[in-house]
């Protein structure tokens, strides 16, 4: 997705103790916050803004690989290639 987006790529370990407070700020600022929320979480950065675009589901891998197929599938992903070619 990110070299479709030409977009630079940050992904957060959150077996580091370092990462994932900047993953817990990320959620707590911009995400789906629980106290034990749902990865992956993913979020588009542009012109200081940050938009908060997916979360993974509580019920398996096979759901989330699902709804990311749906999620390449969207328009506002379709407009958001669009937006860099």
């Amino acid at each position: 997705m990110a070299e479709e987006l030409a977009a630079e790529l940050l992904v957060l370990d959150l077996d580091d103790a370092e990462q994932a407070k900047m993953g817990d700020d990320l959620v707590r600022e911009y995400g789906d916050q629980a106290e034990d929320y749902l990865i992956p979480q993913v979020f588009f950065e542009e012109d200081g803004e940050v938009r908060h675009v997916f979360t993974g589901f509580s019920e398996g891998v096979d759901v989330t690989s699902a709804r990311w197929n749906d999620f390449f599938a969207s328009q506002f992903y379709k407009n958001n290639l669009k937006e860099r070619s």
